[in-house]
């Protein structure tokens, strides 16, 4: 919100609060891994909607992001096409390799396009993982320079990353303290907390 040049509001995107959302873990895994798809229906299919995951830094105004995302296309995501450097994640979690990795980490969705309108909880509660995570449901799909989804670990540092993404593990865990970025991530949460 600090970083914002006009309004935002934050939705926590949460089972519980979402009875239509029905889907249990399945394959390894998580329910976030499938809720993530309601975010148009949860914007009421107007206007746009980013999803981002839980463990992003912002360093941008959203509108920035917004203005990149305007055009006539689904949904934009940066097109990651990279192998994962380690086999496991935080807390030992495996490192799945998949087409589109990391894609569906930040989508911004044109939510009026008939497309995303289609994104309804009864097809995000029964379509394949690979049907809503490799974009099978959209038509058009553009793309974000990567700087707004910045890898950390996995890509080499960037001083002009714009949206931080902490996919090994976030600096408030062991082991995770001292990498790229940590500092500023630290410096906001201690902004949160004041």
């Amino acid at each position: 919100m600090r970083h914002s040049s006009g309004p935002v509001s934050f939705t926590p995107i949460n089972k519980n609060n979402i009875p239509e959302f029905t889907r249990g873990i399945e394959d390894g895994s998580t329910e976030f891994s499938f809720s993530r798809f309601l975010t148009p229906y949860l914007a009421g299919y107007s206007g746009q909607a980013v999803f981002m995951d839980c463990d992003m830094l912002v360093r941008c105004d959203m509108y920035e992001l917004l203005e990149l995302s305007s055009g006539m296309h689904d949904v934009y995501v940066v097109k990651h096409d990279y192998t994962p450097k380690t086999q496991d994640k935080f807390l030992g979690n495996k490192q799945h390799v998949y087409p589109k990795k990391n894609w569906s980490s930040l989508m911004v969705f044109n939510c009026w396009r008939q497309p995303v309108r289609n994104l309804t909880p009864q097809v995000v509660n029964t379509a394949s993982g690979k049907y809503l995570h490799q974009f099978e449901w959209a038509r058009s799909v553009g793309e974000l320079p990567v700087e707004y989804n910045h890898l950390v670990g996995e890509y080499d540092p960037n001083p002009k990353a714009r949206i931080i993404h902490y996919t090994l593990g976030t600096p408030c865990f062991e082991g995770y303290e001292d990498q790229e970025w940590a500092n500023e991530w630290f410096d906001e949460l201690r902004k949160i907390n004041d």
